[in-house]
Parts: structure tokens; C-alpha cells; sequence
């Protein structure tokens, strides 16, 4: 029974390591600058789908999994504006799946952030 947990646990690990749309849609919002918003309240899930070339269902169902983590906020209804909570993201615990991904740098090429 403890092994079974064990696998289960270490199965949905790798998934959330091996979510690349997740990590991207993460990354994005993390190192999101105001220029790179239409609005001050943040960025649409269009807007977002558009930066890191994923389909809008796919960048709204990482935006949900972010929100539900409360990693992000979001404001307005249509459209729906979505900001990185990095107070929130400051005080994951360190353990946590979604904050190891965010977190792994290994494939990140900043460049894509932030111009020198």
C-alpha cells in the first residue's frame, strides 16, 4: 500500500516535471513586463497563447492549474486579465511540484525574457 502511494505520488511528479506548456505558461507570467501587456491588470490568454505559441485551450487550462496553486491572479470577466502572484509564489513550499518546475532552469533560454 505505502509503495502503491509511493508511485502514484511519483507518477503525478512526472507528469507536472515533464509539463513543458505549464512550465512555459509559468515562465511567461513570471518574467512578464508591463510592455509586454495590452493593459495594465496584465495579459489575456490570447495574448499569452500568442508569446509562447501554444493553442488558447491549452493556455487557459495552465492558467487554471496556476490560479489553483495561486500562482496567478486574474480580473475582469470578459476578457479575463492574468498577473504572476510572486507573493504567493515566494511562500510555496519548496516541495511543491509546480514551484520545482518553475523553479528548473536547466532548458530556460532567458534571452526570451529579458533584453540586454
Amino acid at each position: 500500500m505505502i509503495c502503491l502511494g509511493y508511485h502514484v505520488s511519483m507518477d503525478s511528479y512526472a507528469q507536472i516535471e515533464e509539463d513543458k506548456d505549464l512550465k512555459s505558461v509559468g515562465l511567461e507570467l513570471m518574467f512578464m513586463t508591463p510592455e509586454k501587456c495590452s493593459s495594465p491588470d496584465g495579459i489575456t490568454a490570447v495574448e499569452l497563447a500568442k508569446l509562447v505559441n501554444l493553442s488558447v485551450e491549452i493556455v487557459k487550462k495552465k492558467l487554471v492549474i496556476l490560479k489553483e496553486k495561486g500562482l496567478v491572479k486574474v480580473k475582469g470577466i470578459n476578457p479575463k486579465y492574468w498577473k504572476f502572484n510572486e507573493y504567493n509564489f515566494q511562500r510555496m513550499d519548496e516541495d511543491d511540484e509546480t514551484f520545482l518546475l518553475l523553479c528548473s532552469f536547466d532548458d530556460v533560454d532567458f534571452d526570451r525574457f529579458f533584453s540586454y
